[in-house]
Parts: C-alpha cells; sequence; structure tokens
C-alpha cells in the first residue's frame, strides 16, 4: 500500500530566538498594562495637604525591562536548557548532570562560608570603613553567602535529612533562640549585646511565624482534614485574644487559667457557626463563614461598653513562669532577681518563643493522632465525598461540628497568646485579610500536610519580615523606596507561581489515613445480592 507524504507548508515555524524576542515583547507589554497605575504613578500630599500624583516612570521602565528580560531569557534559554536535561548522551546512555550537582559546588561553599564568617566579624565596622552605601551592598552579599552556604548544605545531606526532617526541624527550633544569641554574642563581643540584638530575630522571624503555623495547623483540621472552606478563621483568633484580655484586665486572671478558658470559648463559638452550615457546602459555606468573621469583628467595633471599640484594650498583664517567676522587672520575683543574672527584656521573648513552639506542636501532636482515630477517618471521608459519607453510617453533623470546634480551640489558644504577647489588641488586627493570609497558607503547603504548611509559614511571613530588612534597596530606587509595602504584590506574584509549579501545594498528598497494605480477598458472603 503506498504511503502518500503531504508536502510541506511554505510557512517556516520560528526560530526559538524569534519566539523569545516575541514572547518578550508580550511580557512587557502586559508588564506596562499591570504596572502602570500601581508602580508608574503614586497619590502623594503636598505640603497644603492636596492630592498630587508623583510620577515615577523610571522605575515603571526598570520593572518593564526586568520582565521582559526575564521572559527572553528563559524561553530563549532557559526552556531548551530544560529539554535537555530530559535528553540522555548517545555515548554513554546517561542523563546530562543535574542543574543542583553543577550549582553547589563544595569550593564555591567554601567560599560563600568564609565570606559570611568575615562578613559577620566585622559587620559593625565595615560602615566606618567603606561607607554607609557600600556597607548596605556588604550585608546584602553576606545574606546570600549565608544562604547559598545553607542550600548547599541541604542539597549535600538531603538524604538524611529527608529521613529524619521532623526530628531535625523539632531540634532546629528548639536550639534557634540559642543560635540567634550566641551568634550576635560573638558579633558583639558581649552577652548583653546577643541578648538585646536577638529581640528582633526571635520576635519577628520566631514567634511571629509560629504564630502562623499553629493557626493554619488549626485550620488544617477544618479545610484540610474536614474539606470545610472557611473564610472566618480569624474570628475565632479574635474571640480567644479578647477572652485573655477582658478576663486578665477585670479579674487579673493568670494566662495558665485563661488559656484553656479561651480555647473553649473558641471552640464554643465554633459549634455556634458549625450548626447553620450543617447544609452547606462549597461556596455557599465560604460566604457563610466569611460572614462569621465580619460579625464577630464588628461586634467587637461596636460593643464599646465591653470591647472598648476601635480603641482595644491596653495593659493585658503578661504571663508568668507559672507564677514561680515574673519577667516584670519590679517585682520582687523577677527573673533576674531570682537567677542572679543579668537584667534583659530578652527573657520575656525567648520565653515567649518557647511556649509558642509548645503551643504549635501541642496542635500537631492533637492533630496527628486525631487523623488517625475514627473521627480523624470521618473528617477525610467528609472531605472526599460526603454524599458517600452519609451512606456508610457517619453522622456528618457531629463529624461537622468537631471540625469547626476543634479547629477553633486552636485558634483560640493562638488567639490568647496573641494578646498576652502583644499586651494590647483591636479589631484591626483581625481582619479579613488575616483569614486570607492562613488560608493561603493551608493551599501553598498543601492540605492536611503539617510539614508542608510549616514550610509555607515560614516563607510567606519570614519572606514578609526579611522585606523590612532590605533597606540597601533605598539605595536603588531612592530614599523614600519601602519594600515592605510591595509585600502584597510579591505574595501573589509567589502564589501565581506555586499553584503552577505545585498545584497540590509545597507537600501536597490526599492519601488517606488508613488504607491497607496487603491485598485481601474478599468473602463472597459480602458480595451476594443485598450486600454489596
Amino acid at each position: 500500500m503506498a504511503v502518500t507524504v503531504s508536502p510541506e507548508r511554505d510557512t517556516v515555524a520560528a526560530t526559538p530566538m524569534q519566539r523569545a524576542l516575541r514572547e518578550a515583547f508580550y511580557a512587557g507589554a502586559i508588564a506596562l498594562g499591570l504596572f502602570m497605575l500601581f508602580i508608574g504613578l503614586k497619590t502623594d500630599q503636598n505640603i497644603s495637604n492636596e492630592l498630587i500624583l508623583v510620577q515615577r516612570w523610571g522605575l515603571l521602565a526598570a520593572v518593564v525591562i526586568a520582565t521582559a528580560v526575564g521572559r527572553f531569557l528563559y524561553v530563549a534559554y532557559g526552556q531548551p536548557f530544560l529539554a535537555n536535561q530530559k535528553i540522555a548522551d548517545v555515548a554513554t546512555g546517561l542523563l546530562p548532570a543535574s542543574v543542583a550537582s553543577r550549582f553547589f559546588l563544595f569550593p564555591a561553599f567554601i567560599v560563600a562560608v568564609i565570606v559570611a564568617a568575615l562578613l559577620f566579624v566585622f559587620s559593625r565596622s565595615l560602615a566606618g570603613w567603606v561607607g554607609a552605601e557600600p556597607a548596605g551592598y556588604l550585608q546584602f552579599l553576606r545574606a546570600l553567602a549565608v544562604i547559598y552556604a545553607l542550600a548547599c548544605v541541604i542539597y549535600y545531606f538531603r538524604g538524611f535529612i529527608h529521613a529524619n526532617f521532623t526530628k531535625l526541624g523539632i531540634a532546629a527550633l528548639v536550639l534557634y533562640p540559642i543560635i540567634v544569641v550566641g551568634m550576635l554574642s560573638l558579633m558583639s563581643w558581649s552577652l548583653v549585646g546577643g541578648l538585646q540584638g536577638s529581640l528582633k530575630w526571635v520576635d519577628n522571624f520566631g514567634i511571629q511565624i509560629l504564630i502562623y503555623v499553629m493557626l493554619a495547623w488549626g485550620l488544617n483540621i477544618v479545610v484540610g482534614l474536614a474539606g470545610l472552606l472557611d473564610l472566618g478563621y480569624v474570628a475565632f483568633y479574635a474571640v480567644g485574644a479578647y477572652a485573655y484580655a477582658l478576663l486578665g484586665t477585670h479579674y487579673g486572671l493568670s494566662f495558665w487559667i485563661l488559656l484553656p478558658a479561651a480555647g473553649a470559648m473558641a471552640a464554643f463559638w465554633g459549634v455556634l457557626l458549625g450548626f447553620p452550615v450543617l447544609r452547606l457546602r462549597g461556596d455557599y459555606l465560604a460566604i457563610v463563614t466569611l460572614a462569621f468573621g465580619e460579625i464577630i469583628r464588628l461586634v467587637i467595633i461596636n460593643w464599646r461598653e465591653v470591647t472598648n471599640g476601635s480603641a482595644g484594650i491596653s495593659g493585658i498583664p503578661k504571663v508568668t513562669f507559672f507564677g514561680l517567676m515574673s519577667f516584670n522587672v519590679s517585682d520582687p520575683n523577677y527573673i533576674g532577681k531570682v537567677l542572679n543574672i543579668a537584667t534583659s527584656s530578652a527573657y520575656y521573648k525567648i520565653f515567649l518563643y518557647y511556649l509558642i513552639l509548645g503551643l504549635a506542636l501541642l496542635t500537631a501532636f492533637v492533630t496527628v493522632r486525631l487523623r488517625r482515630m475514627p473521627v480523624g477517618r470521618a473528617w477525610e471521608a467528609l472531605r472526599e465525598d460526603e454524599i458517600a459519607c452519609r451512606s456508610l453510617g457517619i453522622n456528618t453533623t457531629t463529624t461537622k461540628l468537631t471540625a469547626f470546634a476543634t479547629g477553633a480551640m486552636f485558634g483560640g489558644f493562638a488567639g490568647s497568646f496573641f494578646a498576652a504577647r502583644q499586651g494590647f489588641v483591636s479589631p484591626e488586627s483581625f481582619v479579613f485579610l488575616e483569614s486570607a493570609i492562613i488560608l493561603a497558607i493551608v493551599v501553598l503547603g498543601g492540605m492536611g500536610s503539617l510539614v508542608g504548611i510549616a514550610v509555607a509559614a515560614l516563607v510567606m511571613i519570614g519572606g514578609t519580615e526579611v522585606l523590612r530588612e532590605l533597606d540597601f534597596l533605598k539605595q536603588v530606587f531612592g530614599p523614600d523606596f519601602t519594600p515592605e509595602l510591595y509585600r502584597m504584590l510579591l505574595f501573589g506574584m509567589a502564589m501565581v507561581i506555586v499553584m503552577l509549579w505545585k498545584p497540590r501545594g509545597f507537600v501536597g498528598s490526599r492519601e488517606p489515613t488508613a488504607f491497607l497494605k496487603v491485598r485481601r480477598a474478599v468473602s463472597s458472603s459480602f458480595t451476594k445480592e443485598g450486600h454489596g
């Protein structure tokens, strides 16, 4: 049988370089349209308090050019490189060396360690030696060297880290304040200087991240395990915070008494929320929970006789070490006086760090244990198919209420800790954006995955805090540039990238907790008519 071959088309396919130029032009045009009003124009006020528009065409041009160049390099060189990585060598039959093996080289690792160590030791003298502006760039170089060195360590020991990730993570969290104080003490050649310098690192990068980890793990019970979309989780956070603030200021009760009380109060409101939404699913459930979060916030604002309205509640008592030691310098049982050590405000922050670490680990432990119990398996069944869940005889009413109550309880614990840490609460801390951030952490980390959620919280919350440290960018974009104002833009870009790269999250897994590991024959008595 003859085979006919169609003649070649007259049109010639575009070369990779032509395609790269075309896509770079499209990317630049899209960036120009998206960022013209966000970056090119800025609203400000003059000396007469009149609204004016500040034109920043240079910054807009830099962003558009960077976008176009990035797209060109990716299409022209990145895509062909990634495609060649999948082609085996004809002579040897082996795939090319991975990008990581060519990037994480041992000599480069040694250089990065030396550079980071030298810049750490002479950090206080850099500004006097080279000036303020070059010192900012050297600090950025130090950060890059530390990141590269840590990435090399993770790459070289990736097998061991993967096998013992949980143990290593807990050990790193326990040693984090000690490591921070030790490094800062070496830099300042003083233990007192190291304690005072650790305040920012322990509070902003330790306590802040662990609060969101605990909140996300609590919401994971509702969203990740039970499959109930909750957009008003911040309401339970607010209930716990105000329960501790009101009872602590008016009745002088201890934190250790109010912590379970705040959790019980939040769980009670979780049950109250669960009853109206028993028959709702999907978008309708999300709308009701969103309304619940807004109702709680508006009640806090308008019930001024109790909550003090928008002014908030101040003077919230601090946490004590089980009543044995206090962290107020004026108290006779101040920790410095009891242990005969130097006075420092860092003791309280370090104590709060270990407190929230213990609460977060308690949340993880309870979640893991509940997943293996019948109630946890009922949550997973409810998540996969509610109709099939009912057909199996599972009480979906009780299942939903337990999910809402358990998740709300951990939100209440986090809220009471937040109030004790801040010493002040106000409605501005419990807006819808907080619920959106917590839900985004759960989704990006992988619904149902405790490790993935912790990594997502570290990246999102820690990345936001890192933006506050990038002062050297003011030397590039001008003294009025504030990097933290662009955190939501970077947050949105990160969400889009992660959803394209890992649609199920960093550690996405929907495997059930209970399943048969060995195939078993099913008795014929179960497959007769009426039985299966």
